[in-house]
């Protein structure tokens, strides 16, 4: 595999992973993150050093300035994706054959109480990304959507022809429209783009604003743990190296047609119950957790179900890790490395 590829979010979760990934198949890898406080930076200054930098702390990275790993095969540089003016010049100067979007404001919850953050970076960082697409035409246009798309839909599994159009979170709104726009602009402009709808992705060096991260830190320090709608809850539980997997297949491919903007989930197609994810965190690290019993929380759902027929039909897409795995791996990772 070969191409120059444009990675935003690079510091994030899934980004970060991505970046690796795709480095280590022969992609040529810049990769953009503003390193936000929305979560520690030190995780993300982690991150990008288990990519090969070699960063002391966030406060050393400069703006705008380019730093290479090791292996030099991924640049890295801190920016914010709504700065237009410098988005339009690295898309002029680098000739991306691949875009993958996956900077964004995360958090359902945090979207109830900082609602204008998801409009900068989820909407108008997503309209400079498109609009630099439209004027440098990249090959394929690869973003993050999310399973939030799906609000309160009773029918399960959620499958891509579902209708999602009532959202539950301003945060599942933002993703909506940028379905909503990535449409417009291939059918306008003739760049092709694919969305991934994410479902609740966890791993090593997952985001310490979702349930992995924060059960093993509050069971570790012998905190309780908060179980919103009393524990009446299934996600779709997906190990990160399934999902890196999964969009690695679909950056493999560029769509015939220019104009294509398709839509595709992206989970392990198996929901869990809360009850028994709990129960591996706690049976990984030893020790029980004191459960707090909380309603549903403002924006959130009580089932996340991914229906991966068309992915894993089309792209070969075959998600392989069994919970108990993936969260003895996770948990590895908490108690040896961490950051």
């Amino acid at each position: 595999m070969s191409g120059k590829v444009l990675i935003t979010g690079a510091a994030g979760f899934i980004g970060s992973a991505l970046a690796e990934s795709m480095a280590s198949t022969g992609y040529e890898v810049t990769g953009v993150d503003s390193l936000n406080t929305y979560y520690s930076p030190e995780l993300k200054v982690a991150r990008l050093n288990r990519g090969g930098f070699t960063f002391g702390s966030v406060s050393e990275i400069e703006d705008k300035k380019e730093y290479i790993n090791r292996d030099g095969r991924i640049t890295f540089i801190k920016c914010d994706i709504c700065d237009l003016s410098f988005m339009e010049r690295l898309f002029k100067e680098k000739k991306f054959d691949i875009v993958v979007n996956l900077a964004a404001q995360a958090g359902v919850r945090y979207s109830i109480e900082n609602p204008f953050s998801y409009l900068h970076s989820n909407i108008e960082g997503f309209l400079v990304l498109l609009e630099c697409a439209r004027h440098h035409k990249p090959s394929h246009f690869i973003y993050a959507s999310s399973s939030s798309v799906y609000g309160g839909n009773e029918k399960t599994p959620f499958s891509e022809s579902d209708n999602v159009d009532h959202p539950v979170s301003l945060y599942a709104a933002s993703k909506k429209s940028n379905e909503l726009m990535a449409n417009v602009y291939s059918h306008l402009y003739g760049f092709p783009t694919t969305g991934l709808r994410f479902f609740t992705v966890y791993g090593p060096y997952g985001r310490p604003d979702m349930a992995p991260m924060l059960f093993a830190e509050a069971i570790s320090d012998g905190k309780p743990i908060k179980v919103f709608n009393h524990g009446d809850m299934r996600r779709d539980f997906t190990y990160i190296d399934d999902i890196i997997e999964g969009v690695m297949k679909v950056a493999a491919r560029t769509p015939e047609d220019p104009h294509s903007a398709e839509v595709y989930n992206i989970g392990c197609g198996h929901p869990e119950e809360l009850s028994e994810f709990i129960s591996l965190i706690e049976k990984e690290l030893g020790c029980e957790a004191e459960k707090e019993m909380l309603p549903m929380q403002p924006g959130d759902v009580p089932v996340t179900y991914a229906d991966t027929t068309r992915l894993e039909k089309e792209f070969g897409y075959s998600p392989s890790t069994p919970l108990a795995e993936g969260i003895h791996r996770f948990i590895r990772w908490f108690l040896t490395t961490k950051y």
